[in-house]
C-alpha cells in the first residue's frame, strides 16, 4: 500500500509554506533596505494597525480579507522573531517551542491527569497555573496598554477565572442601575448648579465597567458590538451625505430635522 509522502500531505505543504516564508524573511532582511532598517521597536505601531485590520476583516466575516491580514501578521511574528535571532536571544523555534510546552502545561485536563468537563473548569485552571508560572497577581497578565474597554473585560475574564464574579445577570443589571443613578445624581445640576467634573467622570466609568460585565454575562462581545455600531453609524450617517447632495443640500446649511428625514431613510433601507 502507497502512503502518502509528508511533502505531498497537506502538513507537509504547511511547513513547506512556513519554511518558505523564512526564506524570504532571510532575503528581505539581507537586501532589502527597509527590511533591513526595522527593529522591534520600529515594527510595533505597524504590528498593532495589522492586528486591527485583521479584526475589521473578522468583523465583515470577508474570508479573503481574513487569509491576507492573517499573512501579514504572520509576516510580523517572523520578522520579530528575525531580528531576535540576528541578536542571538531566541528564533522562531524558541519561541514555537515555548508556546507548546505552555499550551501543555496549561491544559493537564488533556495532557495529564486533571479533571475539567466544563469550559468553567477549564478558565479555572488556567488562571491557577498561570499564578504556578510565576504571576503575583491574577489580573497580572492584563496589558497595560489594552485599550480601556477591551482592558475591562480581560480584568472581568480573569477575576471570574479566579471564582470573583457575581451569581447570576440579574444581579448585575442591579448594579448597572446602581451606577447609572450614581451617574445621574452626580451629573444632575438642577440643585447645585455645578458639576464635579472628576466625579461625574469617575461614576461614568462605574457605569461603563457594569455595562461591560452585563455583557459579559448575556454572551454579548462589547468591544464587536460598540464596533458594530460605529459601522452602523458611518453607514447611515454618509448615505444622509449622499443623499442630501444630490438634492442639492450641505450638511452645514440643513437643521437636523431636514437631517433626520435621510437618517430615517437610511434606517430604513
Amino acid at each position: 500500500m502507497n502512503k502518502t509522502s509528508l511533502d505531498d500531505s497537506p502538513r507537509g505543504k504547511q511547513l513547506e509554506a512556513f519554511n518558505r516564508l523564512l526564506d524570504v524573511m532571510d532575503d528581505l532582511r539581507a537586501k532589502c533596505p527597509w527590511d533591513r532598517k526595522q527593529t522591534v521597536e520600529s515594527l510595533r505601531h505597524l504590528t498593532i494597525e495589522e492586528t486591527y485590520e485583521l479584526s475589521d476583516a473578522i468583523l465583515r466575516a470577508d474570508m479573503q480579507e481574513i487569509k491576507k491580514e492573517l499573512g501579514d501578521v504572520m509576516l510580523h511574528l517572523i520578522f520579530y522573531a528575525k531580528i531576535a535571532s540576528e541578536q542571538n536571544a531566541f528564533d522562531i523555534a524558541d519561541v514555537l517551542n515555548a508556546q507548546c510546552d505552555k499550551l501543555i502545561f496549561r491544559h493537564p485536563h488533556i495532557y495529564g491527569d486533571t479533571k475539567a468537563d466544563t469550559e468553567e473548569e477549564v478558565k479555572q485552571n488556567w488562571e491557577k497555573l498561570k499564578l504556578k508560572e510565576g504571576n503575583k497577581s491574577v489580573l497580572g497578565g492584563v496589558p497595560s496598554s489594552l485599550p480601556a474597554l477591551v482592558k475591562a473585560m480581560r480584568i472581568q475574564e480573569k477575576a471570574r477565572g479566579a471564582g470573583f464574579d457575581w451569581d447570576d445577570k440579574s444581579q448585575v443589571w442591579e448594579k448597572v442601575q446602581e451606577e447609572l443613578n450614581e451617574f445621574e445624581a452626580e451629573f444632575n445640576v438642577a440643585d447645585t448648579g455645578t458639576v464635579d467634573q472628576e466625579k461625574a467622570s469617575a461614576e461614568f466609568g462605574d457605569l461603563l465597567f457594569s455595562l461591560i460585565n452585563f455583557a459579559r454575562f448575556a454572551d454579548i462581545n462589547p468591544e464587536e458590538a460598540l464596533e458594530r455600531t460605529n459601522l452602523k453609524f458611518i453607514d447611515r450617517f454618509q448615505y444622509l451625505e449622499t443623499e442630501a447632495a444630490k438634492d442639492g443640500k450641505k450638511l452645514q446649511d440643513m437643521t437636523l430635522p431636514e437631517m433626520d428625514v435621510y437618517w430615517n431613510k437610511s434606517k430604513k433601507r
